[in-house]
This record gives structure tokens, sequence and C-alpha cells, in this order.
């Protein structure tokens, strides 16, 4: 089948483009006034909408790697995979109602300043470094490859780096304008990804439903997709057996059933809404009432994100077992893209445009965080303390240049084997190496007064040491069969555990180390925020919000326990 889109298919494509940037150009124009000054730059001068806030986050969290990525986990997994967006959808409760109101209270504006009024410079210092690590070398490079990747094999795989050059330039472009070009370019990239994702995965769903002889329906098709793969309609992985095939520890390696909800995907979600500059920078700019509505709105379209981004995945898989797609390019990685082109005409046009919104929306919210980190909490503090307003833009936007020539670089070859890992796999071991401690740091920050900056210290690090130790030496440590929930053959002779379950071991260890170290301090440490019961009260409104999320996702997990 022909890959190559249609004259219609770029025609589409370019209108999706001219909108996006006529509208962040006119938005850049209206707040010209004010584009030396820093905090207008950085965090949208502080007026986002409730809307806005939700769609920004939305846009720049569902990225490539949520749609060729989980796409690929649920052609491998099914949908249990779809755990990270339901469980994020509680997450992102549990961010607007307890978190939020810390950061904002205590006038928080970038994650390393937290650090730094918490605990000390030295902890802020080392965090602000390591994240910038983590968004250039983790984040930023497997979003433009694997965005490249799925867009290169629509448009006839010729055109690899051509297309890695334009999602950089067109990132760079919507970044350049600040947070509030950001974040309002962002709810129209939001809406195009949702519609064209909406619409491959109904194309998806009749085309099963044609292949298999019950019309081009997309309700038959969705039962087609059940009654042919019900092992991918299970939300718990079973946990394997001395007899069960490689495949079968393959599944569990990557979610480890019920272990996964008592260990890793907590830390994950928690770690990445509530601890993430990246993400949080959204609502730090906003008054409460605002941030919490906007949070709430992200996870009521979190909600809607497996059947986007997971759904034409399992498709991809029926369609593929029997014979009616090809040989997937890129392994599972290529389901989404293997869909596509089962599009009209048009409709391929509108789905790449959403694929690319979604990249490009990501990529400029990264290199916007990116900016920030480095200029607020690096630069002006180490480097050029008399830095002025003016100063400041222009080093954060040298910062973005910088950021997005690092992860072209690294990108242009797949120098760090992202295609070999698997995108969405890559991106969760791989932070998920430093986010038991990070996000033990962050959470006995907020709640707990007598947690200490030799604590937040030792926390960071033996999170991290621990990561790596559960992750490579386990089998040395423990022995092939102690753990209960170690130890399953990997089809090279060796042994490993499952990496939701490495971040829970971390994390548990961790917190008991920083609980120890800081009761050997006051009682009371002196940097402790002021917590009161007001901070977290809800008003009605709120309520019904997160009522209506909660009875959602009972719903969705009563019907595929």
């Amino acid at each position: 089948m022909n890959q190559n889109l249609a004259f219609a298919d770029y025609a589409v494509f370019i209108i999706y483009f001219i909108v996006v940037s006529a509208y962040g150009y006119t938005v850049y124009r209206k707040r010209k006034q004010d584009e030396q000054d820093a905090k207008a730059y950085f965090l949208a001068e502080g007026n986002l909408t409730w809307w806005a806030i939700g769609a920004s986050l939305i846009a720049s969290n569902i990225s490539a790697e949520q749609f060729i990525g989980m796409s690929g986990e649920g052609f491998f997994l099914g949908i249990a995979v779809a755990a990270y967006e339901w469980l994020a959808a509680i997450a992102l409760i549990i961010v607007a109602v307890w978190f939020i109101p810390v950061y904002l209270k205590n006038k928080i504006y970038t994650m390393p300043q937290f650090l730094k009024t918490r605990y000390n410079e030295s902890t802020a210092l080392i965090m602000a470094v390591f994240w910038l690590f983590l968004y250039v070398f983790v984040n930023l490079t497997s979003i433009l490859y694997l965005g490249a990747v799925a867009i290169n094999g629509l448009a006839g795989g010729e055109y690899l780096h051509v297309i890695m050059i334009g999602l950089a330039v067109f990132a760079l472009f919507i970044s350049l304008g600040g947070m509030k070009v950001v974040a309002y370019t962002d709810v129209i990239q939001v809406a195009v990804l949702i519609i064209g994702g909406l619409v491959t995965s109904y194309i998806a769903l009749t085309t099963v439903g044609q292949y298999f002889g019950v019309g081009a329906n997309a309700i038959e098709g969705f039962k087609v997709l059940m009654r042919e793969a019900p092992e991918h309609f299970k939300m718990i992985i079973p946990k394997p057996t001395a007899t069960s095939s490689q495949l079968d520890i393959d599944k569990y390696l990557t979610f480890p059933g019920l272990m996964s909800y008592l260990a890793g995907i907590w830390i994950i979600n928690l770690n990445y809404w509530g601890c993430n500059q990246y993400i949080t920078q959204r609502a730090l700019g906003a008054d409460l009432q605002t941030a919490r509505t906007g949070i709430l709105f992200a996870g009521m379209l979190k909600l809607l994100m497996p059947l986007i981004v997971m759904l034409p995945g399992i498709a991809a898989y029926v369609l593929y077992t029997n014979g009616h797609l090809p040989q997937l390019v890129g392994g599972k990685d290529g389901a989404y893209s293997a869909v596509l082109t089962f599009l009209p005409t048009g409709l391929k046009g509108l789905s790449v445009a959403a694929l690319t919104a979604a990249i490009v929306a990501s990529l400029a919210g990264k290199v916007n965080s990116i900016s920030t980190i480095y200029t607020l909490d690096i630069h002006k503090k180490y480097i050029q303390k008399d830095a002025g307003e003016k100063q400041q833009v222009n080093i954060g936007r040298i910062a973005v240049f910088a950021a997005m020539l690092l992860a072209v670089l690294f990108t242009w070859n797949d120098i760090l084997g992202i295609g070999g890992v698997g995108g969405f796999t890559y991106i969760q071991k791989y932070t998920g190496f430093i986010s038991p401690g990070v996000f033990a740091m962050f959470f006995l920050g907020m709640f707990w007064k007598r947690t200490t900056g030799t604590a937040a210290i030792v926390g960071v690090i033996l999170g991290f040491v621990l990561s790596v130790v559960f992750n490579e030496y386990a089998p040395a440590l423990f022995g092939n069969e102690t753990l209960l929930y170690t130890a399953y053959p990997n089809g090279k002779g060796a042994f490993e555990i499952p990496f939701h379950i490495c971040m829970g071991l971390s994390f548990f260890f961790t917190m008991l180390a920083m609980i120890a170290i800081s009761f050997a301090g006051p009682k009371v440490n002196p940097k402790a925020f002021e917590i009161d019961s007001e901070m977290f009260k809800v008003k009605p409104q709120t309520t019904v919000l997160i009522v209506i999320t909660l009875l959602i996702i009972v719903a969705l997990y009563v019907k595929f326990w």
C-alpha cells in the first residue's frame, strides 16, 4: 500500500501550519509591549485562563511518545497501558488539591526554586542540572526522533532528517514567543490532535469491521477487537510461570500486573504531574482556583487519551496478526503509522497535522521549561547575577536554540538507541531512574516540616543509585528467585526486575533513609513551608469535577478489570 501523502494531505497540513503560526504571532504581538519582561516570557504574565492551562498541559503531554510509543504499547500489551492515562487523571486531582496550593502560597515559579526555598542552594543546583540533562537527552530527543520517524514513514521514507529539522524549527518558532504564545497555540494544537486522533481511531475501527465482514461500523469493529484479541482487553498482566512464553514474560516486565499499581505507576504520575517544571509551569503563574480548574480539565481530557493513542495500536495488532497489515516499520512503534495508511486522502493530512501538533507542542513546552530553569536557576544565580529583564529573555532564547540543536544532533542517527528500546518504555524507564528520589524529596519537603536539606541531597542521590542497583544488579544481590516479584528470564540467560517494581523499591528505601536522617535534625526545619487546612479547601464546582472524573475511572476499571 502506498504510504505517500497526496496533494490534498499536504494542503490540509499547510493550512494547519498557517493557522497555528498566524495565531501564535497574533498572541505575540498583543504582548509585545511586555516581551522584555522575564515573568511575561517565562510564566505568561500570570494570567492564563483555566482552559488554556488545561489544553496546554495535554498538548505538551501528548506527544510522539504517546501517539507512537503508547500506540506501540497498545499493540504489544493492550488496554493495560491505559493505566498510565487513567491513573494520571487521579494524579492530577491530587496535584490540583494538595500540591498546587503549596507552590502558589510560597510563590514558587520553578522547581529548583522550590528546592532552594525549602532546602538549600546545593539541592537546587543539583536538580537544575539534572533536569536540564533529562529534558534534553531523554525527552526532547525521544519526542523529536519518534515524531520524525512516524511522519517520515507516511511521507515516503526518504525525508527523515528534513522532517526532523522542520519539526525543530517549527517548535522554535512557537517557543521563542514565550510561555503565553506556547500556551495559547496549544489550545489549537490540542483541538487538532484530539480531532485528528479521534478520526484515526474511528477509521481504524471501521477498517477492522470491513476486513472482518461486519461492515464499516466503528462499534462493530470494536467488538471484533474484543473477540479477536481478548487478552488485549485486560487491565492486569498476569504474573508468568515456569511454563510461560517469552512474550508473556516480556509483557510482565513492561507492566507487572498488580505490582504496577502498588509501585512504579504512582511514582511516575505524581512525579511527572506534580514535581515537573515542564508541566507545572503552566499553572504556576495563575491564581489557585484557575490553576485547579485547568488541571482538573486536563485530568478529564486524559480519560480520552487511550481512545486516541492506544486503541489504534490494538487495531493494528488485530489487523497485523490476521494478515491485513504489512510488516511494521520500526517494530511495535510502527503500529500507529501503519494504521494511518488506511485513512483516505485529506484525512491522512489531518492525522499528520494532529501528530505534528502533538510533537511541536511538546517540543515547544519542553524547550521553554529548559530556558526557564537555565536562565532563572543557573545563569542568573551563578553566571550573570546582574542580568536585567531584557538580558534574561535573550539568554532564555539562546538556551532554547542550544537545547534544540543538541536534541537534533543526538537524534540525527539515533545515537541514544531510542528506536531499539521502544519510545514509550525508553522515556518511562530512564526517567524512572531519578523519579523515586525526586518525588520523595518533594513529597516530604511539602508535607513534613522536619525534612532537612541533608536528607534531600542524600535522597536524590540514593534514589538514583538504588534505581541503578535494582535495575542492573538485582540478581547478584538477591539471587534469581529470592524475591516474590523478581526473576523471569529475559531471553539472554539473565534475570531482571520489572522497572515499575524497581521504582517502588527505590522510593521505599529512599523515604526510609530521608526520614531517618531528618530525625537527627530539629523537629521543625526553619525552612519548612507553612501548611494550613484552608489551603486545601475546594469549591463546590471543583468537587463536582473531581467526582465526575473518579466515577468515570471506576466505570472503566469495572468494565475492563
